[in-house]
């Protein structure tokens, strides 16, 4: 007979959940405060980005800068501690719309999560050229999929492009968003501490 029971898997955002914005960093160190917006700010993921690669050409800025800053980047305060007592509780897979060429330097201090996100091009100069997309919608598409493979999904997130991930899962909950975006959205629930979004999901059945 098959199987009726449900494994369970959760799905977290990574940047502003377990990592500082690379982007605000970027526009900290460089003092280009045009690079502060994020998916906070603009919901338009295409619009924000298009806006992103054009600063960065006007200024010259290349992926070695950008791993300068990420170099220097810790995980937010207590994610390593929850990220490792997720990882013993059930599955774990980071959807983010970041890029691979920007966050490879960072991995390494959080054990090598498994991350599913996108891609850039760059030239032999290391100026970014463009940025491909995965897939369109990528982190709603995997939470369907997952559904598909009979997991149970919690979803964890804090940005405009988290909404249709969060939406997808059996369980959406946020973590530190801005106010506006909780009042926009304010089916799920909202946590602002790693203990206390443990505490959710211990509830979680």
């Amino acid at each position: 007979m098959p199987n009726t029971e449900k494994m369970s898997i959760t799905c977290l955002d990574f940047e502003g959940v377990l990592i500082p914005e690379i982007w605000e960093g970027l526009a900290h160190q460089s003092g280009i405060d045009e690079l502060r917006l994020t998916t906070r700010d603009i919901a338009n993921y295409d619009e924000l980005m298009r806006y992103r690669l054009k600063i960065c050409n006007q200024n010259k800025l290349t992926l070695r800068d950008i791993h300068q800053v990420v170099e220097q980047m810790e995980p937010l305060d207590g994610a390593f501690e929850f990220l490792s007592w997720l990882r013993k509780r059930n599955e774990v897979i980071i959807l983010s719309d970041t890029f691979r060429e920007f966050i490879e330097p960072l991995l390494h201090k959080l054990q090598q999560p498994t991350v599913f996100c996108h891609f850039l091009q760059i030239d032999d100069n290391l100026r970014i050229v463009n940025y491909c997309l995965r897939q369109k919608d990528q982190k709603r598409h995997a939470v369907k999929a997952l559904k598909s493979l009979n997991y149970s999904v919690t979803a964890i997130g804090d940005s405009y492009n988290d909404i249709s991930m969060l939406t997808e899962a059996d369980h959406g909950i946020f973590f530190r968003p801005t106010k506006k975006i909780a009042d926009e959205y304010p089916e799920f629930l909202v946590t602002d501490k790693f203990e206390t979004l443990k505490k959710e999901l211990e509830q979680l059945k």
